[in-house]
């Protein structure tokens, strides 16, 4: 079986790609593709309706079942922000470095127990029946005073969680707790199910 993947991001790829594999899926993304797929205008107030937007958006370009990932980083002191907006915390183009810079500045002189934050990573799957379904992961931290270890991307220098922070531990490790890892134990959960019925 083959499934189209939409998303420019190559880490959120990989992590799909590993996932997927034992089921038996095939994966094909952007790169297979001979054109690239246009930017998915991103109008959702979810993470789960801009997830389905990617998605669907993936599947009309393909005609393939399609996935697709929005998630994001919900910092409690700042009343979930940046949340949807993550990406683009410090403005386009987006970049890593300013937006853990902006977010920094923002929490300057905060103390350590308000600094509570949270990732999250909404997973949508839609068909070309029209069904479709999410699935949702958080995993709970705190935000550091400084950017710690090269590992991960995005915010991951800045998080820490029960294992440390993300910029610093191994992958495997990361797997087993983050937003993403618990999102996509639900996919494959869920598409072990709907794959195991359609035998």
């Amino acid at each position: 079986m083959k499934f189209f993947i939409a998303t420019k991001n190559k880490h959120k790829l990989t992590e799909l790609e590993r996932i997927l594999k034992p089921l038996g899926i095939d994966v094909m993304s952007e790169a297979d593709l001979s054109q690239p797929l246009e930017e998915t205008e991103e109008t959702g107030t979810t993470f789960e309706e801009n997830a389905l937007l990617k998605a669907k958006a993936g599947l009309l370009a393909t005609g393939l079942p399609s996935i697709a990932d929005d998630s994001g980083l919900c910092v409690d002191y700042l009343d979930g922000a940046p949340g949807i907006y993550s990406a683009r915390f410090a403005g386009e183009p987006t970049d890593n470095a300013k937006n853990n810079a902006k977010l920094l500045d923002l929490l300057k002189d905060v103390p350590q127990e308000k600094r509570t934050a949270r990732f999250v990573s909404s997973v949508a799957c839609v068909f070309p029946d029209e069904s479709y379904f999410t699935v949702r992961g958080e995993c709970e931290g705190y935000i550091a005073t400084e950017p710690k270890g090269s590992n991960g991307f995005g915010y991951d220098p800045l998080f820490v969680s029960e294992l440390g922070c993300f910029g610093e531990i191994t992958d495997s490790q990361k797997d087993s707790i983050s937003h993403r890892g618990r999102s996509l134990e639900k996919l494959y959960k869920k598409l072990s199910e709907i794959l195991k019925e359609e035998k």
